[in-house]
């Protein structure tokens, strides 16, 4: 097996300029990488970099408007990493600009995968909810993810997995939500208005107390492409819910799990879903119609029993390599070298992420935990 560094642990403490500073220092090689990456893509589309700044300051009253300190934050990224703020705005907003400079395109991106799963905890076999999964994305990416771990003092405490730069991708917080999130596609998106970039309504699930804050965020906030998103709440006591949610630009359908289990790839299941909306995405991630049914197949029939090695073990399926659950790298429709970059386990309750990166070369996994606010969780479940 081929060893890969552990992602990096970086601690945020203070105001949101102040985290920003903490995380753009911590992660300036790996944040820099990243951007030269995104940034190449744009220049393939014919966006030159006065150009990149003058879009990604247009993306900044958007962002302001939901949440003025994420755009705080992003400033401070850039000052910590000694990096232009455009690249820290490319870093949180790349499908969303990639795909404006690629209207001449039919409005695609490249494709990312990703294959989660959640058990309630009727169906783990200690009471305690799981959740994880495989994020399928550009091989490089390997190198430029991150751990943050966010101390706030205006709600629950972050632990979230994430590309340098970018303030949320997948993770959990103190008050025991998680969430991780996969990419859709569909014939509405980026056909209306501007939205809100994906990873600043994630960040917003992760700061959410309770679920339905995290529910009325997903649904109530246009978004300009579409998504899924899982997010679970553990609770006080062994108690819990989680619920997927199918989100185009202008409408969310959302899917309860089927006997405590819930498993989701990139196409559309919810039946109210498919009778309106056209799946553009399966063209190019056409392995996903089996990828969830292959990890389902797995975890079903230990409903009672379910472990986060079930899950290990479920994720790690390498049935049809390249074109697997458990992706090694490959080169994707568009010329791009993809693979499954990270796979995510999660206790949420217990504030327990175990992260590792390349796993189909490579089986060394990181813990990081999160003091639970069991006092909140307690409130949660009451």
């Amino acid at each position: 097996m081929t060893a890969y560094a552990p992602f990096p642990l970086i601690e945020l403490t203070g105001g949101p300029r102040e985290r920003g500073r903490l995380h753009g220092k911590a992660a300036a090689d790996r944040l820099r990488l990243g951007a030269r990456m995104y940034v190449e893509s744009m220049l393939k589309v014919g966006v030159d970099w006065t150009e990149l700044e003058r879009r990604a300051e247009q993306l900044v009253p958007t962002i302001s408007k939901f949440d003025a300190a994420y755009v705080e934050e992003m400033r401070g990224i850039a000052e910590g990493a000694n990096e232009p703020f455009a690249a820290v705005v490319l870093m949180n907003a790349r499908t969303e600009m990639v795909v404006a400079a690629r209207k001449h395109q039919a409005a695609r991106h490249f494709p990312d995968g990703c294959t989660a799963a959640l058990a309630l905890p009727e169906a783990s076999a200690d009471g305690v909810l799981l959740h994880g999964q495989n994020w399928d994305w550009r091989a490089e990416c390997a190198e430029t993810g991150v751990v943050l771990r966010i101390r706030r003092d205006d709600g629950p405490d972050i632990l979230t997995f994430t590309e340098a730069g970018g303030l949320a991708r997948s993770g959990l917080n103190s008050a025991g939500i998680g969430l991780t999130a996969n990419a859709l596609e569909c014939d509405r998106d980026y056909q209306r208005g501007p939205g809100v970039p994906l990873p600043f309504i994630r960040r917003k699930v992760l700061e959410a107390a309770h679920l339905a804050e995290a529910v009325q965020t997903i649904v109530a906030t246009p978004k300009p492409g579409s998504n899924h998103m899982a997010v679970s709440h553990a609770t006080g006591g062994g108690g819990g819910e989680a619920f997927g949610f199918e989100c185009a630009p202008d409408e969310t359908f959302w899917i309860a799990p089927d006997r405590g289990l819930y498993v989701h790839a990139n196409h559309w299941i919810a039946e109210a879903a498919r009778a309106k909306v056209k799946d553009t995405g399966l063209a190019e991630t056409p392995c996903s119609i089996y990828r969830d049914k292959r990890v389902r197949d797995q975890l079903s029939p230990k409903r009672g029993k379910l472990t986060l090695e079930d899950f290990r073990t479920a994720f790690f399926d390498d049935w049809n390599a390249p074109w697997s659950v458990c992706r090694p790298p490959r080169t994707n429709t568009r010329g791009v070298m993809t693979a499954t970059t990270a796979m995510i386990l999660m206790r949420p309750g217990e504030g327990h992420l175990e992260a590792c990166p390349m796993p189909a070369l490579n089986q060394q996994f990181t813990t990081y935990t999160l003091k639970p606010d069991q006092t909140a969780q307690r409130q949660a479940a009451e």
